[in-house]
């Protein structure tokens, strides 16, 4: 043994064989140390206002009033900028007005629906809307019938979900089948906002669940809304 590692030593010093890779575990260990370190600087996430005071005895006073301070200034830009609270039901002529130009100011949501009152998906969806229109106000959640939108919109891609930023489709969803079908709940909505960056991950409106693992959704092309509908069969 002692033989061979010698005369590898020696062709590795003139090249006939590659030096050895540097040993993986000053790296594992850096990143491990850092893991720790991350997550003693984030023990204070998706903690309330109630949840904090009960930490006073725990942590630094002056550290967890400076926390403190931080999580009410961001409760009160959450406040300020919530004025929307409930699904606004939206009509073609408005549609550029209300759905685009607002998104300049707020991420926009829109549900379009089922013409059928049996899609189960859609019905659904449209409860899970007004839920989460009532505790995201400074997000815009809005409504409307796929083929109201789209003329000859197939009911077989309702319920779709279009989310607007900055005046442009950042993600479409085609039916529910991509976040957990018939049985969606808040949670995976959520998730949704988070991905997309309509919401934090440590806002304290989140639910508690833990969410389903993430899945990828199916995307429709933003020539559909043109009319096209090639797009959508």
């Amino acid at each position: 043994m002692l033989t061979t590692l010698f005369r590898n030593d020696i062709l590795r010093k003139h090249g006939v064989i590659p030096e050895k890779p540097p040993s993986p575990t000053p790296i594992i260990e850096e990143a491990l140390v850092e893991a720790r370190k991350q997550a003693h600087d984030n023990r204070l996430e998706n903690k309330d206002l109630d949840e904090l005071d009960e930490l006073e005895d725990e942590e630094d006073e002056e550290f967890l009033q400076q926390y403190r301070k931080q999580r009410m200034a961001e409760l009160s830009t959450i406040s300020q900028a919530s004025v929307f609270n409930q699904v606004y039901p939206l009509q073609k002529p408005d549609y550029s007005r209300d759905v685009t130009d607002a998104s300049h100011k707020a991420f926009v949501l829109v549900h379009l629906t089922s013409s059928l009152g049996m899609n189960t998906e859609s019905r659904l969806l449209t409860e899970l809307w007004r839920d989460l229109a009532r505790r995201f106000g400074d997000i815009k959640f809005c409504e409307m019938r796929g083929d109201m939108c789209i003329e000859g919109y197939p009911d077989k891609n309702t319920p779709t979900i279009l989310i607007y930023h900055q005046g442009d489709i950042t993600k479409q969803i085609i039916t529910l089948r991509d976040l957990a079908g018939p049985s969606t709940s808040v949670a995976d909505l959520e998730r949704l906002l988070t991905q997309v960056g309509a919401v934090k991950s440590n806002d304290t409106r989140l639910s508690r669940s833990q969410p389903r693992a993430e899945s990828s959704s199916k995307s429709m092309p933003a020539s559909g809304l043109t009319g096209d509908d090639s797009d959508w069969e």
